[in-house]
């Protein structure tokens, strides 16, 4: 019997954060990730769930294709489905590190989604708890960066759950090799050409207690989620989301609020009305704060893909047009979250985009032939955040504008981030 034997508290952990009777699981081929399908595999079949399994080939290295299929072969032999996605963006350009995680996450939630899963399961461990607590210190973060990873969260529209992070790298490699289980080790895990092995190393020559670094993570996660909740309460109070997914703010309560809470109020309100997944940047963030809460108007500024004006006590944020020019398109029967703001089920063919100048021209053709009438909460809009509403264009024209009103062939919801513990809220 092994010492420490994780499998105890990684099935407590699964039966805790899966939400539902199907499950999916991220599997690189490493020792963490290959440990947590065979705890998965263990939990489905005492849950009488579905597990499935997907793996992502970067073709980064010239055996990541067999590394793959290895995946596939080995969740086959616990009787899980799986499956191999292929990423293929990489321009030799830019972080690579970054954009090869920013491409997992997608092609693991387009995988999650198509497949209906409830949640996906990642293989993180305290070592990485502590090592990205530690890589944090190092850039001088605060609070949430310190937090470091929660245990469940919410990206790209699905549900990431972390069952191992109480869980310590060697205990999951000794549980394998008693198993007689073999994993794939990564020559880029040695590489001290990347921050995290530096970090890893530098651990070690300190004498850095892992386990008290992620106790950190965990005593910031617990002030993070105070400061969340103090942050949606004032949301609740001050902000509303309009009927083209502009957001509108009260600028007294800028003014008024604790400054954490005020620049938090405005981040939350920028991914709201960007649909990014991720927070700008501080020093931009305490900028546009402190313009807002000046007195006098502003207009014209951007930051974070969305235009803001003030006018009064009143400031609305916008997406800006160009922006979701440039991101937001998608062809044929069409059904999922555009432009990280809208939930789209296209039931016509055609190809699914912003409203643009070329879709306002048209409605304006309409307004004058009397074919169409805008809604007063469309009136009310500002004209950027109307050009960026979805909607469905056939051959070059403009079939279906859903939140203005006009044609058919397209279902559109807002559903982009709020603050934690706030659902989409009904338009304002």
């Amino acid at each position: 019997m092994l010492l420490n034997d994780p499998a105890p508290a990684a099935l407590a952990a699964l039966d805790a954060l899966a939400p539902g009777p199907a499950l999916g699981v991220a599997v690189s081929g490493g020792g963490d990730s290959v440990a947590l399908m065979r705890l998965a595999a263990l939990w489905g079949a005492r849950r009488g769930a579905l597990v499935a399994v997907a793996t992502v080939d970067h073709g980064l290295r010239a055996a990541s294709a067999a590394e793959a299929a290895s995946v596939v072969a080995q969740a086959a032999s616990l009787g899980l489905e799986a499956t191999a996605l292929r990423w293929e963006g990489w321009d030799r350009r830019g972080n690579l590190q970054a954009q090869a995680r920013a491409a997992r996450y997608r092609l693991l939630a387009d995988w999650a989604r198509a497949r209906g899963l409830g949640a996906v399961a990642l293989g993180h461990t305290l070592d990485d708890q502590a090592e990205t607590v530690l890589l944090r210190l190092m850039r001088g973060s605060g609070v949430d960066g310190l937090a470091a990873m929660a245990p469940a969260a919410t990206r790209d529209g699905v549900r990431w759950l972390r069952p191992l992070l109480g869980l310590r790298r060697a205990d999951l490699r000794g549980w394998l090799a008693a198993q007689g289980a073999g994993w794939i080790e990564d020559p880029s895990n040695d590489d001290a050409r990347f921050q995290r092995v530096r970090a890893r190393r530098a651990m070690d020559a300190l004498g850095l207690d892992a386990a008290g670094l992620a106790q950190t993570a965990a005593r910031m996660g617990r002030a993070r989620a105070a400061l969340e909740a103090q942050t949606a309460a004032l949301w609740a109070q001050s902000a509303r989301v309009g009927a083209c997914g502009e957001v509108l703010l009260a600028r007294e309560a800028l003014r008024a609020a604790p400054p954490e809470i005020a620049l938090r109020l405005l981040a939350d309100a920028l991914r709201a009305a960007s649909g990014a997944a991720l927070r700008p940047r501080l020093e931009a963030l305490e900028a546009l704060c402190a313009a807002l809460a000046s007195p006098g108007a502003m207009a014209g500024r951007t930051l974070h893909g969305c235009v803001v004006a003030a006018r009064g006590d009143g400031a609305t944020l916008a997406r800006e047009p160009a922006a979701a020019a440039r991101g937001a398109s998608a062809r044929g029967l069409w059904d999922g979250l555009w432009d990280g703001r809208w939930r789209v089920a296209a039931q016509a063919p055609g190809a699914v985009g912003p409203l643009g100048e070329t879709g306002a021209a048209a409605l304006r053709a309409a307004a004058r032939a009397g074919t169409w009438a805008a809604p007063p909460s469309w009136r009310a809009a500002p004209r950027a955040a109307r050009l960026t509403t979805p909607c469905l264009w056939r051959d070059g024209r403009l079939g279906c504008a859903p939140i203005a009103g006009y044609g058919a062939g397209l279902e559109a919801a807002w559903a982009a981030p709020l603050p934690a513990g706030l659902s989409p809220c009904a338009f304002g």
